[in-house]
């Protein structure tokens, strides 16, 4: 499955410049990823997809907008001193180094509350258990991607790059 996620990554610059769900299909058969991965990787996007569009509050007419109280966003946003508790299931399917690189992402101002909580939701439904760092930061990359947001340089260093040659000085 991560394998097709990252073709998709690669090929569609943004989610919105993503094909339909069908032609995408299409385009990922053609290219020769086996049925079961595109399956599965077409049914984690379109989650993906849902969650992001959850984030969107939906628009308010002119009329509605002098005669309604807008919404406070600021309201629903954690505190800066909050502090999130994974459940047992969360800990044990990401495993110590994903809840690190979570926190390492959170603490970097790199990854706000909402987003972390559709990667938290990405991740549970990888079926990796535990999941391996490599892949979360490919569900990291997604969530950005859907978004429409483009990480900071430094951390798309950190996500795109093998930390496993790396030498420490």
């Amino acid at each position: 499955m991560f394998e097709v996620l990252v073709f998709v990554y690669e090929n569609y610059w943004r989610g919105d410049a993503c094909p339909e769900l069908a032609h995408l299909e299409r385009k990922l058969n053609a290219v020769g990823f086996e049925a079961e991965e595109i399956q599965d990787a077409l049914t984690w996007l379109n989650d993906l997809n849902l969650a992001a569009r959850g984030l969107q509050l939906p628009a308010l007419d002119n009329e509605a907008s002098s005669s309604a109280p807008q919404p406070d966003i600021q309201a629903w946003a954690p505190s800066r001193n909050s502090m999130r508790i994974y459940s047992m299931a969360e800990q044990a399917h990401l495993g110590s180094d994903c809840l690190g690189f979570v926190t390492f992402l959170e603490n970097s101002d790199v990854l706000p509350a909402h987003m972390r909580e559709i990667v938290i939701d990405r991740a549970m439904a990888a079926p990796a258990d535990p999941l391996p760092l490599d892949d979360l930061k490919i569900i990291v990359l997604m969530v950005f991607w859907s978004l429409g947001q483009e990480p900071d340089p430094l951390i798309l260093d950190e996500l795109c790059d093998d930390t496993s040659n790396r030498l420490a000085h």
